[in-house]
C-alpha cells in the first residue's frame, strides 16, 4: 500500500526505537494506516526479525508538530504506563511497549482487527449492539475501579515525562459554560434562564473538584474510541486522560455520548441496563454508589453539567445555521435535534430534584422547536436498533 511521508517517518522512527531497545535490528513491514486526527499518525505494522518477543504486529503512534503547552503525547504515554502496570486481566487498554519523547512516538500492543463500538451501533444486529454497550459499561466501571486511588501515580508518571500540569480538559470548559450559557441562550434563542436554574447549575461544579469518587477517565469515550475485542471492550486514545469524578463518565449512559459526532439515542431501558452493569463493577470500591439515593443526585448533577456544556459548545454553531453535528452526514444527527434531545432528557431526569432546571428544559425545547421548525424533533436511536422500533 502507499504510505504517506509522515507514516514512513513514524515507521522509521519506531524501527530505530525498537532496535535500540532490543540491541538488535528490528524491521517493520506491511504498514496499515489506521488514521489519525491531523495531530498524529497511527499505523499497524508487522514485526520481522524481531529478537526480543513473539509479537507479530504492533501499533505505532506518532504525534506531529511541536510540544506546545500541555503535551498530549505525555498524557497518552502516562495513561498507557498506568494501565500497563495493572494486572493483565484488569488492563483496559493496550500495553505500551516503548516510547521516545524526542520523536513523540510510542509503540503499543496490537489489539487486533477489532471493530469499534461505533461499528456495532451502526451495524445491522441489535443483539450485538446491546452486548457491546453493556460490555462497554462494564469496562468503564472496571477501569474506574482499577484506577481508584492511583491519581498520585498518574501525576508521578506525568512529572517523569516532564509534564507539570495535571488537568481535566473539560473542567475549565464546564465552568465557562456555567458562566456563559445564560447570555448565550438569551442571545441565540431568546430564552431567559431563571435565576434559580442558574443556581442549580452552579452547584453541580462540585463534581469538577476533588471528590472522593475519582478515577481515571479517557475524557473522550465516544463510540469510535472503544474497541470491541475477544476480551471485551478496550479503550484507546488517552491524549486527554485525567482523573475526575466517576459520575461524569457514568452520565454518558443517559445523555448519551454528549456532543460526540455519533450522538444518537439509545432504546428504552438500555440506559438502565448499562448503569446496572457499571454499578456492578464500581460497587466493590465505592459501596456508596450502590445506593440509589446517593448515586442518582450525582448523576443528575453530571447530566446538568454535560447539557450546559453541550449548549455552550453547539449553540454558537446553531446561531449561524442548523446542520449535521459531525462531518459524516450519514452517521451523525442534526445539531438542533441533538441539543433538543439533551434538554428534553434532562427535563425528565431532573424533575424530582431540580424544579428550576426542569422548567428551563421546557423553555429550551420549545425555543429550539420554534427556531428550527423543519428539523426532526426526536433524535433517532442508533441504526442497529432501528429495525426493532
Amino acid at each position: 500500500m502507499t504510505v504517506s511521508p509522515s507514516l514512513d517517518d513514524a515507521l522509521a522512527g519506531a524501527e530505530r526505537l525498537l532496535s535500540r531497545r532490543a540491541g538488535a535490528t528490528v524491521h517493520l513491514t506491511e504498514p496499515e494506516d489506521l488514521g489519525g486526527h491531523g495531530e498524529s499518525v497511527v499505523v499497524r505494522t508487522r514485526m520481522t526479525h524481531n529478537p526480543f518477543s513473539d509479537r507479530r504486529s504492533v501499533v505505532v503512534k506518532q504525534y506531529l508538530g511541536s510540544d506546545d503547552g500541555v503535551d498530549p503525547f505525555r498524557y497518552e504515554v502516562a495513561s498507557c504506563q498506568l494501565f500497563t502496570a495493572l494486572p493483565a486481566d484488569a488492563r483496559p487498554a493496550p500495553v505500551i511497549i516503548a516510547h521516545d519523547p524526542d520523536q513523540r512516538l510510542l509503540v503499543l500492543e496490537d489489539l487486533g482487527r477489532s471493530g469499534s463500538l461505533a461499528d456495532k451501533l451502526f451495524g445491522p444486529d441489535p443483539e450485538t449492539a446491546t452486548r457491546c454497550l453493556l460490555s462497554w459499561a462494564r469496562a468503564l466501571g472496571r477501569m474506574q475501579a482499577c484506577t481508584a486511588g492511583r491519581e498520585d501515580d498518574f501525576g508521578a508518571l506525568l512529572r517523569r515525562l516532564g509534564e507539570r500540569v495535571r488537568r481535566d480538559p473539560i473542567a475549565d470548559q464546564a465552568r465557562a459554560a456555567l458562566a456563559e450559557v445564560p447570555a448565550l441562550v438569551a442571545d441565540v434563542l431568546g430564552v431567559t434562564v431563571p435565576p434559580q436554574a442558574a443556581v442549580e447549575a452552579r452547584t453541580t461544579a462540585r463534581l469538577l473538584g476533588g471528590t472522593r469518587f475519582r478515577a481515571f477517565s479517557t475524557a473522550d469515550t465516544c463510540p469510535d474510541n472503544n474497541l470491541v475485542t475477544s476480551l471485551g471492550v478496550r479503550f484507546v486514545d488517552f491524549e486527554r486522560g485525567c482523573f475526575r469524578d466517576v459520575a461524569l463518565d457514568a452520565a454518558y449512559f443517559r445523555v448519551p455520548f454528549p456532543a460526540c459526532p455519533s450522538s444518537f439515542a439509545l432504546p428504552d431501558g438500555m440506559s438502565a441496563q448499562m448503569l446496572a452493569a457499571w454499578r456492578s463493577e464500581v460497587a466493590g470500591v465505592w459501596p456508596e454508589l450502590d445506593d440509589t439515593g446517593l448515586l442518582e443526585p450525582r448523576l443528575v448533577d453530571a447530566d446538568v453539567l454535560w447539557v450546559w456544556w453541550c449548549t455552550w459548545t453547539l449553540l454558537p454553531r446553531l446561531a449561524h445555521r442548523d446542520g449535521p453535528l459531525g462531518r459524516d452526514a450519514g452517521r451523525t444527527p442534526w445539531l438542533s435535534t441533538a441539543l433538543r434531545h439533551y434538554w428534553y432528557g434532562l427535563g425528565e431526569r431532573a424533575a424530582a430534584t431540580l424544579p428550576a432546571t426542569t422548567g428551563l428544559a421546557g423553555l429550551m425545547t420549545a425555543a429550539i422547536d420554534e427556531r428550527f421548525p423543519d428539523s426532526p424533533r426526536v433524535l433517532p436511536v442508533f441504526p442497529a436498533f432501528r429495525a426493532r422500533v
